[in-house]
């Protein structure tokens, strides 16, 4: 590993030799091929509800910060529920299902899944989880839909607005007294002892064919995203900046990437919070092993709050993504501030800490500050880069979203 530190900014990268590997010592990434994407894509299609979330175009962005494109995928239009979560775990859901109806899931829609014959056959099912917002209300949803009832567990200092989302898609809804990876195993806990199904996105030994279905579930968003890009653009990106948290969610896109692209594909660069950085420092340590970070993880990138990272990204995430980056809470509330406030025409976004935020707020700051150069060049980001970047999330903390883009919480400077 290249490890730099900038003092001053107090953003920490890793540049990951691991990708000079050859593929047969690389973590495969078979599971995200084509056939699995369009499974996943016409699940997704018979959901009533379902249209492709916008691709926002950042012209005016991109020529201040002195690139070609900066394109924002934007979720917070995914099934009117304001975060991209329920993509997998409608999936995750979806496919368990499936398997107790003996029948895959590329021969159900959802609207048969939901079917008074179905649910006659199976009965009654209770899905459990842990999440810091998104992925549980997605679960709740789901859940609601489908005529089965859903338990979600939040961690120590969620947001009472966050219960109150989940609460209103019928779920019934806790905030512990534990941290995120606490609450994991206490969600699991309870799965075993009440016979519940465990519906979670950290994969770990014993508990990965689910994870893997979430995971598989959220390659709806990178498939409609490079569609999007070739059809108005007739380009692809050069660079693809991904969020992370336990790793499920960018694991999937560069797991798509993979596939996809091969070694033609795009940069990618992993952002975290550095109070809950589980992949950054597990990379720093180098032993090819996931490690966790502990304490509190208090972070105000709550849906990325997780110390643990999943084992079923962790391959991918290891073996291919080219650098890794642990971010103060300045980078995303300074990207959240610049996305709500747009240059000229360019589109007003909203999204939320977790969101796109941290990923522009970090560009920001690499391309506009001089001491940062080092990295922009380790990032090869110069007038022909062209950037994705996946809005995760809108404000679905709408009190903490006013705080930061309204009263200028959590200042750079």
């Amino acid at each position: 590993m290249t490890n730099v530190t900038d003092s001053k900014s107090e953003i920490q990268y890793l540049v990951n030799e691991n990708t000079r590997k050859t593929d047969s010592e690389k973590t495969s990434a078979a599971f995200m091929n084509r056939e699995v994407v369009e499974k996943v894509r016409h699940f997704h299609k018979s959901f009533p509800e379902y249209q492709v979330t916008p691709l926002h175009n950042l012209d005016e962005l991109s020529q201040q910060f002195g690139l070609r494109h900066i394109w924002v995928k934007d979720e917070s239009y995914r099934f009117g529920l304001n975060a991209f979560k329920v993509l997998g775990g409608s999936y995750a859901v979806g496919n368990y299902l499936a398997e107790r109806l003996n029948v895959d899931i590329s021969e159900l829609s959802f609207e048969q899944l939901r079917s008074k014959e179905v649910k006659e056959k199976l009965g009654d099912i209770t899905f459990v989880t842990a999440t810091d917002g998104n992925h549980g209300r997605g679960i709740a949803w789901a859940a609601n839909q489908l005529g089965q009832k859903s338990v979600v567990y939040l961690p120590k200092g969620s947001s009472e607005i966050r219960l109150t989302n989940i609460c209103k898609e019928g779920a019934e809804v806790s905030i512990t007294d534990l941290n995120y990876d606490d609450t994991v195993r206490l969600a699991s806990q309870q799965a075993k002892e009440n016979g519940w199904v465990l519906v979670q996105d950290t994969a770990w030994d014993g508990y990965e064919e689910i994870p893997t279905w979430i995971m598989e579930g959220y390659l709806t968003i990178i498939d409609e995203a490079m569609e999007q890009i070739a059809d108005a653009y007739n380009e692809r990106p050069t660079h693809v900046f991904l969020q992370a948290g336990v790793g499920s969610f960018a694991g999937s896109m560069l797991g798509y990437l993979v596939g996809k692209f091969g070694d033609e594909r795009p940069m990618t660069v992993i952002l975290e919070p550095d109070k809950a950085d589980c992949l950054y420092q597990s990379m720093r340590v180098g032993d090819g092993k996931p490690h966790a970070v502990t304490g509190a993880l208090d972070t105000i990138m709550a849906g990325l709050a997780c110390g643990e990272p999943s084992k079923t990204s962790w391959g991918i995430l290891k073996d291919y993504a080219e650098v890794f980056v642990s971010c103060p809470d300045y980078a995303a509330s300074r990207g959240m501030r610049i996305l709500a406030n747009p240059l000229g025409n360019d589109p007003r976004i909203v999204s939320g800490e977790s969101g796109a935020a941290v990923g522009i707020g970090f560009v920001s700051f690499v391309v506009q500050n001089s001491r940062l150069i080092d990295m922009k060049n380790a990032l090869n980001l110069d007038q022909d880069s062209k950037i994705l970047i996946i809005s995760t999330e809108g404000d679905t903390d709408p009190d903490h979203y006013r705080k930061v883009v309204w009263d200028g919480a959590y200042p750079s400077f």
